[in-house]
């Protein structure tokens, strides 16, 4: 791997910051404590900085030279409202919140870049630094833009990056097109008339109803669709009822739609919308439909996805840059793609063996409570976005 010396001989400094961040986790828009980090961080090391947007984010500016290109390389801030339960050193010190999708590792792969630039300036233009509040559901990249991201810090492209467990260190992975899924969440409530158990020819039941509902939607997904078109429907909480003997008035049925097509999410909600009311009528019940559009999907350009694989080959090699298999998790860094070019890429954080003496049984995954940062990745993705950087201010704009 060609690895920068200059982050590799401050990556313990790097990654007692992350550990420290780790070790006081805030949830989204929350995250003052992490920016003062942060934002202190670029100021020693003499980066202006810019703070407010989207309430608690930061971003540095470094510029050299005469030119007006300028690239966005950002990093998430936000936890988790779950409980940790690794006892190690720099495990959660505030109940209910844990890093474990890794942010904190994100922050120090970022600031580890931001140090070598401060010190190291091999470029012509203006790299911005965006450290991002609330990932983890509260669009904190939507917010940073409706306050004026990309207008105060005009910038040609922006690329992010999330650490994957479950794969070698020293692989990256990253394609054009979705890579990530829209989110959408739904809340359908049944109104029947309640009756008691033993006479329920006098009531009208919205449990049986609701469980109609629940096997149609898959027909949305098995027959609506075309099956090459990617789409999840999960009802994941159904509530009803407060005793044995008692047909309840309503029923309440909550879940996820997940697609990588604005289009296929158009279907999916209108066929639901359609199957909910009209099943209910079918059984004299009434119903309520409730369907909130929250992430788009993440659609990584095809020129970007190409140029930071080309910038990852150089730095670990042609077989150890993997092709990025979609996922249906969901990402708001989808709204700057929607605004900018750039690529969304997933940097390998390993099986879980870097966790010290004290980590939780489960695995080390993502919104896992044994979760930890794999930090032999500081150097690695630093050197990344220092290498990014440097590569797409020296081409000529398209």
């Amino acid at each position: 791997m060609n690895i920068l010396d200059s982050v590799v001989t401050q990556a313990a400094a790097i990654a007692a910051i992350r550990r420290d961040i780790h070790a006081h986790p805030e949830l989204c828009f929350e995250e003052v404590r992490t920016a003062d980090v942060v934002a202190r961080q670029l100021t020693e090391w003499g980066i202006p900085v810019h703070r407010g947007l989207g309430k608690t984010g930061v971003v540095g500016i470094v510029k050299n030279g005469s030119s007006s290109r300028a690239i966005g390389l950002r990093a998430d801030m936000d936890a988790l409202p779950m409980q940790e339960f690794n006892t190690f050193a720099h495990a959660s010190k505030n109940p209910g919140r844990m890093h474990a999708c890794g942010h904190d590792g994100h922050i120090a792969m970022l600031l580890a870049a931001a140090q070598h630039f401060a010190r190291n300036r091999n470029f012509d233009g203006t790299v911005y630094l965006i450290f991002q509040p609330a990932e983890e559901g509260g669009g904190g990249a939507r917010e940073m833009m409706r306050d004026g991201l990309f207008e105060q810090f005009p910038m040609d492209a922006v690329f992010g990056m999330h650490n994957w467990p479950g794969t070698q260190v020293g692989k990256f992975a990253v394609s054009p097109g979705p890579v990530m899924a829209s989110t959408s969440e739904f809340k359908i409530t049944v109104r029947g008339k309640g009756s008691h158990a033993a006479l329920p020819h006098l009531g009208v039941d919205p449990v049986p109803i609701a469980c109609q509902m629940v096997q149609a939607f898959q027909t949305i997904i098995s027959r609506n669709k075309k099956p090459i078109d990617a789409g999840v429907v999960s009802v994941t909480m159904i509530h009803a009822g407060e005793a044995t003997n008692v047909v309840p008035d309503s029923c309440e049925l909550q879940g996820t739609v997940r697609t990588f097509t604005v289009e296929v999410l158009d279907l999916i909600e209108a066929r639901m919308r359609q199957i909910a009311r009209h099943v209910s009528a079918a059984h004299d019940a009434e119903c309520e439909f409730e369907f909130a559009r929250n992430y788009p999907p993440t659609i990584n350009s095809a020129a970007e996805a190409e140029f930071a694989r080309q910038v990852m080959v150089s730095i670990v090699g042609e077989a150890n840059v993997e092709v990025q298999e979609p996922t249906m998790g969901g990402e708001d860094f989808a709204y700057m793609l929607q605004a900018k070019p750039g690529a969304y890429c997933f940097i390998a954080n390993g099986d879980g063996g870097h966790r010290e003496m004290g980590h939780g049984a489960g695995p080390c995954m993502l919104h896992n409570p044994s979760y930890d940062f794999n930090d032999e990745l500081i150097p690695l993705g630093a050197t990344y976005w220092v290498r990014l950087a440097e590569a797409w201010l020296a081409t000529t704009p398209r």
